[in-house]
C-alpha cells in the first residue's frame, strides 16, 4: 500500500478586510474534500477568517502593500493552516476575555480572536518572529481522537 504524502496550497492575500473570505472558502473546500463533517468545516472557516483578520489588522496594520500568507498543508489525518504576516506577533500573555463584561458593554467587544480560534480547532499556536514576520498555526484533525 502506498501512503499519500502531504499536499500544500499557498495563498497570498492583500491586507484588505474582505479578502479573509478567500482563505476561509479555500480552507472549507479543502476540508470538505478531505471528508470533514460540516460542523468541523464551519469551525475551521471561522478560525481561518479570524486568524486572517488578525494578521491584516494587527500584523500588517492594514497596509495593502503587505501580504498575508496562508498555507494549507493536508495529510491523511489532519489539515494544518498557517497564517503569516509581517508583524511581531502577540506580545506577552493575553488575559482571557470576560464574556459577561463584553455583553454588558463594560469591555470592548473585540479582543476574542485568539480565544475563539483555540476553541474551534484542535491545536493553535502563535509564533513571534520579529525579523521574518509572525504566524498563527492551526490544526484540525479528521478524527478528534487524534487531537
Amino acid at each position: 500500500m502506498v501512503e499519500k504524502t502531504a499536499s500544500t496550497i499557498e495563498l497570498r492575500l492583500p491586507s484588505r478586510l474582505g479578502y479573509e473570505k478567500v482563505a476561509m472558502n479555500t480552507a472549507a473546500s479543502v476540508a470538505k474534500l478531505m471528508g470533514f463533517a460540516d460542523e468541523r468545516v464551519e469551525d475551521l472557516k471561522t478560525a481561518v477568517a479570524e486568524a486572517c483578520i488578525n494578521a491584516m489588522e494587527h500584523g500588517n496594520k492594514l497596509d495593502e502593500n503587505l501580504s498575508v500568507g496562508v498555507v494549507l498543508s493536508m495529510d491523511k489525518d489532519s489539515l494544518e493552516v498557517k497564517v503569516t504576516d509581517t508583524g511581531d506577533g502577540p506580545q506577552g500573555t493575553t488575559a482571557a476575555p470576560d464574556i459577561d463584561k463584553k455583553m454588558h458593554g463594560e469591555e470592548d467587544a473585540r479582543g476574542m480572536g485568539m480565544f475563539l480560534i483555540q476553541a474551534l480547532v484542535d491545536e493553535a499556536e502563535w509564533v513571534s518572529a520579529p525579523s521574518t514576520g509572525s504566524y498563527a498555526r492551526m490544526v484540525i484533525h479528521l478524527n478528534r481522537a487524534n487531537a
